[in-house]
Order: C-alpha cells, then sequence, then structure tokens
C-alpha cells in the first residue's frame, strides 16, 4: 500500500492528529551506551494537528504508475491535452460530485489512484452520457456487458446510469479481468475493459510469440486501445503537477459529496425535494438512473442526497415510518395541499381524502387531517380479490373498480413497471 494512504489512514485512526517520527533525534538516542536510559517512544513523536487537503492531493498519493507515464506514446497526448487545458478544468468540475466517493473507493480496493480518471476519457465525468453504439453512463457501459455484471434496467432503472452501482461493476469489471487472465497487471485489464479480453490475449500470445514481454506496451492492439491507457497516465501526470502544465484545477474538498440515505418506500424526487428543500434538479442529478424519478428500493435501495441535508431526510424518513406503523395526525398548515400532505405521509391523495371524509381537494389552514396507516385499508373497505383479464392495465382494473392505479401498487406491493398477466390475482379494498 501506497505510505502516504497508509500513513493518512493512520492519522484519520489516531483522532486526527498526525504523527510524525523525530527520526534524527531517535537515531542520537539508539547511538547512546546502553546503560544510559533512553527516551520513552512517544517523547520522539511530534504530533502537530491534520489538516485536510483537497481531493486531488489524496488521488495524487494514490498515483502508482508515474514510471508508465514517461512513455513516449504519453507524451503525445500530455501535448494534446495541452492545446486544451480548459477542457480538463470543465471536466474537474463536473466530477466535482463523484471523485471523494470513486478515490475512496479506489483506496479501499488499493486500486491505482489513476482509475479515478478514467472516467475523464470513457464519459467526461458526465454520469448520464450515452453513445450511439449503445455505450451509457460515467463508465459506459455497452447493455450486454452491463447485463453480464448485474446492472439491471428496465423503464424504470437503468443501473449503468447509476453513479453507485455502475462504479463497483466498472472496479469489479477491472479487478476480475486482472486476476483471470494478467496476474493482476492492471494496465492490461483497462486495455480489455476498452477492446475485449478476446483481443487483448490474441495480441499478447502474437507478442509473447515475438520475444516481447506481453506487457501492455509491448502489444500491437487496436487504435483506440494502443491511445487508451496513453491518454490515461497523460492526465495522471498533468494533474501531479498542475502548474508546470497550466491547469486550472477547480479545489475540491477531500470530503464527501454526497451521502447515501437508505430507502424503504417508493418516493417522487418532487416531493422529497419540496419537503427537504432539495433543489429537484441537484436531486435528479445525483440520483440518474431512477429514470421515473421515483424512488425503486428494489433496485436503488438509497437515495443520494446532498450531505448537509441528510438529516432531514432521515428524520422526514423516520416521521413517515412511525406514521405507518400506528396512523397520525397533521394540522394543516400555509402553503399546504392535500398531495403535499399525502407526499408527506406517502399515501395516496385518494387514500388521504376516503379516509378523511373529504369530498374534493381542498382543506383549510388549521384543520387536522387524520393519516391512515400503511398497509391497513380503512374500517369501512373490504378486501376483494380480482383476477386480472387479457389486455387489463393497472389503470383500467382502478377505473373498473373506483379506486386508484397509486393504491392497487401499493396493496399489493407492485412495482410501477410490472407488467400484469393474465389470471394474474389482485387485492382491492373497496367501499
Amino acid at each position: 500500500m501506497n505510505k502516504q494512504v497508509l500513513l493518512r489512514r493512520v492519522c484519520q485512526a489516531t483522532g486526527g492528529m498526525l504523527l510524525a517520527l523525530g527520526v534524527s533525534a531517535h537515531a542520537q538516542v539508539s547511538a547512546l551506551p546502553a546503560s544510559q536510559p533512553t527516551a520513552p517512544f512517544w517523547n520522539e513523536l511530534v504530533l502537530q494537528p491534520f489538516v485536510p487537503g483537497d481531493i486531488w492531493t489524496r488521488m495524487r498519493d494514490n498515483f502508482q504508475w508515474e514510471n508508465d507515464a514517461r512513455e513516449a506514446r504519453v507524451q503525445k497526448w500530455v501535448d494534446y491535452y495541452q492545446r486544451y487545458p480548459g477542457n480538463i478544468t470543465t471536466i474537474a468540475e463536473r466530477a466535482r460530485p463523484w471523485l471523494y466517493w470513486v478515490v475512496s473507493e479506489l483506496e479501499r480496493r488499493d486500486m491505482p489512484g489513476e482509475i479515478a480518471l478514467l472516467p475523464f476519457i470513457e464519459s467526461a465525468y458526465d454520469p448520464t452520457a450515452r453513445h450511439v453504439g449503445g455505450a451509457t453512463g460515467m463508465w459506459q457501459f455497452m447493455p450486454g456487458t452491463g447485463d453480464a455484471l448485474g446492472l439491471r434496467r428496465d423503464r424504470a432503472y437503468d443501473g449503468r446510469l447509476d453513479v453507485i452501482a455502475s462504479t463497483m461493476a466498472a472496479l469489479d469489471y477491472i479487478q476480475q479481468q486482472a486476476d483471470q487472465w494478467y496476474k493482476g497487471d492492471i494496465e492490461l485489464s483497462l486495455a480489455a475493459y476498452n477492446a475485449g479480453a478476446g483481443t487483448v490475449n490474441r495480441a499478447r500470445r502474437k507478442a509473447i510469440a515475438a520475444g516481447r514481454s506481453g506487457d501492455y506496451w509491448s502489444l500491437n492492439l487496436p487504435r483506440q486501445t494502443m491511445n487508451y491507457v496513453p491518454k490515461l497516465l497523460a492526465l495522471s501526470r498533468m494533474i501531479a503537477n498542475p502548474d508546470r502544465y497550466d491547469i486550472a484545477l477547480p479545489s475540491i474538498p477531500d470530503q464527501p459529496g454526497f451521502a447515501r440515505v437508505p430507502i424503504e418506500n417508493r418516493i417522487n424526487l418532487a416531493q422529497v425535494a419540496e419537503l427537504t428543500g432539495i433543489s429537484r434538479r441537484r436531486l435528479e442529478d445525483l440520483n440518474p438512473g431512477l429514470l421515473q424519478k421515483i424512488t425503486l428500493p428494489s433496485r436503488a435501495p438509497e437515495l443520494l442526497v446532498p450531505h448537509r441535508l441528510k438529516n432531514s431526510l432521515v428524520a422526514m424518513l423516520a416521521k413517515r415510518r412511525e406514521a405507518f406503523t400506528r396512523g397520525d395526525r397533521y394540522r394543516v398548515r400555509s402553503g399546504d395541499s392535500l398531495s403535499l400532505v399525502a407526499a408527506r405521509y406517502a399515501v395516496s391523495v385518494n387514500e388521504l381524502r376516503r379516509y378523511n371524509g373529504l369530498r374534493g381537494d381542498v382543506i383549510r389552514v388549521g384543520q387536522t387531517l387524520q393519516i391512515p396507516p400503511q398497509n391497513r385499508a380503512d374500517d369501512t373497505q373490504q378486501a376483494r380479490v380480482v383476477q386480472v383479464r387479457a389486455g387489463d392495465s393497472l389503470a383500467r382494473i382502478a377505473a373498473r373498480h373506483d379506486v386508484s392505479a397509486l393504491d392497487i401498487l401499493r396493496w399489493n406491493k407492485l412495482e410501477a413497471d410490472q407488467y400484469l398477466q393474465p389470471g394474474q390475482q389482485l387485492t382491492l379494498y373497496v367501499q
């Protein structure tokens, strides 16, 4: 493990104090006669406050390929990027929410820090990037590769756009290929990530047969793959010394860019934004995998939110859970609407209206509303089991039985994008 990384972990584990050993003093003590008592070990330590740096410093501490960064093919791309330094600055700013987490995950796996720059090349650190050939997301997974790695995709969710899921899949993939084919050589695994293991393995066999080493730099690969690792290392060289290359890197603190909040129920992101004060655009940007802008606990069990707003969302969800289990009362305040109150407690407007005997959606300030507990029907309702007919949809069934489609989803614990099958039985609660 990189010594600087290890030192930082020791510093964090010792309560945020940087322990710097006074080597010269220790050497003097070691030279004293054995009969003379030596100072205790801790007296030889100089204690200094640990001041966190920015994420670029931490990333540089994890760089492992400095020697390869001097290869001739790398210089070609250094020259290229130097002509467009503003592009690097723009992408670096776009990476702001994600860099801390990606660097931390690489560090946890003891993988080279240079890999944190791979999305610069793949997607310009845009989690929503889509290529005409089908590659999608920050790590540019093709549909088949994403499927093979367990990145689910349907009308409501695409795991290739989910930054947490796709990053874990990408790093797993790189590590697995390195271990399976290349004895841990991650440069070769990166080539396989770009061109496919079959292409790289054939090139290796030819190189070894010709008396070459078989490492990445000795292979004859497709043009894009020949440039793939050199581009990455050119970026690492420039970010290692931004002043030399006249790059203005944005200041990004070595702190989390988002928080991960467990989600147990389906919630509309617009409602979360309204109730917590989080910008709706910001919330959607942090959760691009949610294509319908609705949480899907079965696919994405966590919602990403700005770190400073984590506690307010956790408190809101706790209040929901409490209301779900015992029912609750809510006193209407200025600016409230029936839909906003329903969203606050994750019930449908129709159910809230029925539970309170309302004929319309008008509510008044000071009015008290009864909140129905979760998974319990109104006492005036009766359970009815209905069978899905050929050609049925949720909307059609809801209209036929005078209930809401949202209620049917909740009563039967269905996902919004789940297909109904003829003969399938559904439980409805009707008056």
